[in-house]
């Protein structure tokens, strides 16, 4: 069962995405946000956008969070799919810091490339070179603020890296629009742009069929 990532050890970087995907949404588009959390994202985007959208999550108490926004949301576990809505139901389907946590990556994936028009997903980057010398020279599974976690309390359970996701669109005929590739202050540089597999921790990603 894949739930949305709620603990506090997220939040602010959850907040950072928020910030980032909401330049790509044009006003008045339609959102389905998967794992929405407490509702910030679609509560924002309909302030600052003027989105009508509906949020899926599994927590309760991110459910009664989404409640007192004001948000729309549907209890529904994303590993059971999204086969209660028609295609192209949406504008944009959002995914920020789950895709890792869901049984099926691949799976959701089409799904919300079904349902949506556009998906915008973002994900940790396990390719960062912080990742990579903190196996190689401590022989542990990394912890770091874009992977906050211990190895038995993880719901990162399909952890990829920039490269992983790019050979996965080309396979699935899936064409990236835009991406966006930052470091764990949410900030695109020379060495981000130049080596996002190397030196990107988050990764955002704006694709379509």
């Amino acid at each position: 069962m894949s739930e949305a990532i709620t603990d506090p050890r997220k939040t602010a970087a959850h907040r950072d995405d928020l910030r980032l995907i909401s330049d790509w949404i044009p006003r008045g588009a339609t959102v389905l946000d998967l794992g929405c959390g407490d509702g910030s994202l679609l509560a924002s985007l309909r302030q600052e956008r003027d989105v009508n959208g509906y949020g899926l999550e599994i927590d309760q108490d991110n459910i009664a969070a989404c409640f007192e926004k004001g948000v729309n949301v549907i209890e529904q576990d994303l590993d059971k799919g999204l086969g209660n809505f028609q295609s192209e139901r949406f504008d944009y389907v959002i995914m920020t810091q789950a895709l890792q946590a869901v049984l099926r990556p691949d799976a959701i994936l089409d799904e919300m490339l079904r349902v949506g028009r556009e998906a915008i997903i973002t994900f940790p980057n396990f390719g960062h070179w912080r990742v990579r010398s903190y196996l190689g020279f401590k022989g542990r599974m990394p912890v770091s603020s874009a992977l906050p976690y211990e190895w038995y309390d993880t719901p990162n359970i399909h952890l990829c890296t920039v490269k992983d996701f790019q050979v996965h669109c080309q396979r699935k005929d899936i064409r990236i629009i835009e991406r966006t590739v930052v470091n764990r202050h949410h900030r695109s540089g020379a060495l981000t742009r130049a080596w996002p597999n190397m030196f990107g921790e988050i990764a955002v990603y704006r694709v379509t069929r």
